[in-house]
C-alpha cells in the first residue's frame, strides 16, 4: 500500500534521546534487520518488518525529494545525514535526524545499507526543516506528473543548499 494512501493521526510520537533507531536493508531497501527502538516506536512487529520495504514507515509528509537525495547518495556509495518524518502503524508519527551508510562485506563490496536514527533537535526542526519540507512538497505537488515533481523538488532542494554555498551535506550538519 502507498503511504500516501495510509491513515496519518497528526498525532508525533516520541523516544528517549538515548535511543537509537536502528535498521539495515539489502540494496533493494527491504528490511534485514531492526532493533526493539525501532519497533516500539513504529509500532509494527518485527514479522511486519523483516523483508518489508523501508517505505514501509515513509509518512505522505515527506519530500520525495530528500528520498531522492538519500538514494542518489548511496548509490554513490557514501553516506548522508538526513531528516526524516515517519509514520507509525497506526498513523501517528515521529522525526529522526537519520545517518544511513552503505554496509560492505569482507572485500569492500556494498551489500546493503544500514542507519541509525536518533532524536533531532527540535529548534531545528520548528525553525529549519518543517519550513523546508512544506517548500519541497509544494513544489512536488505542483506538477501532475511525478517525476516532474520529484526533479523539481530535488532542483529546489539543490538550489536552496547551493544559496548558502552548501552542499547539501554541509547545508544539514551545520542546523
Amino acid at each position: 500500500m502507498r503511504a500516501d494512501k495510509l491513515v496519518v493521526t497528526g498525532r508525533e510520537r516520541f523516544f528517549p534521546e538515548k535511543d537509537i533507531i536502528v535498521s539495515k536493508t539489502n540494496l533493494k531497501g527491504h528490511i534485514t534487520y531492526v532493533n526493539q527502538t525501532f519497533m516500539t516506536i513504529s509500532g509494527f512487529s518485527l514479522h511486519e518488518l523483516l523483508g518489508a520495504p523501508h517505505n514501509v514507515v515513509r509518512h505522505p509528509s515527506m519530500p520525495r525529494s530528500v528520498f531522492k537525495l538519500l538514494w542518489d547518495t548511496l548509490e554513490a556509495e557514501r553516506e548522508l545525514f538526513a531528516y526524516l518524518i515517519n509514520r507509525c502503524k497506526k498513523g501517528d508519527h515521529y522525526w529522526v535526524l537519520a545517518h544511513v551508510t552503505p554496509s560492505r562485506d569482507a572485500a569492500g563490496k556494498v551489500i546493503g545499507y544500514h542507519s541509525n536514527r536518533r532524536v533531532p533537535n527540535r529548534d531545528v526542526l520548528q525553525g529549519t526543516i518543517m519550513p523546508l519540507y512544506e517548500q519541497l512538497l509544494k513544489e512536488e505537488n505542483k506538477h501532475a506528473d511525478r517525476k516532474a515533481g520529484l526533479q523539481a523538488g530535488a532542483n529546489l532542494l539543490t538550489e536552496i543548499a547551493n544559496r548558502e554555498n552548501k552542499s547539501y551535506e554541509e547545508f544539514i550538519l551545520g542546523l
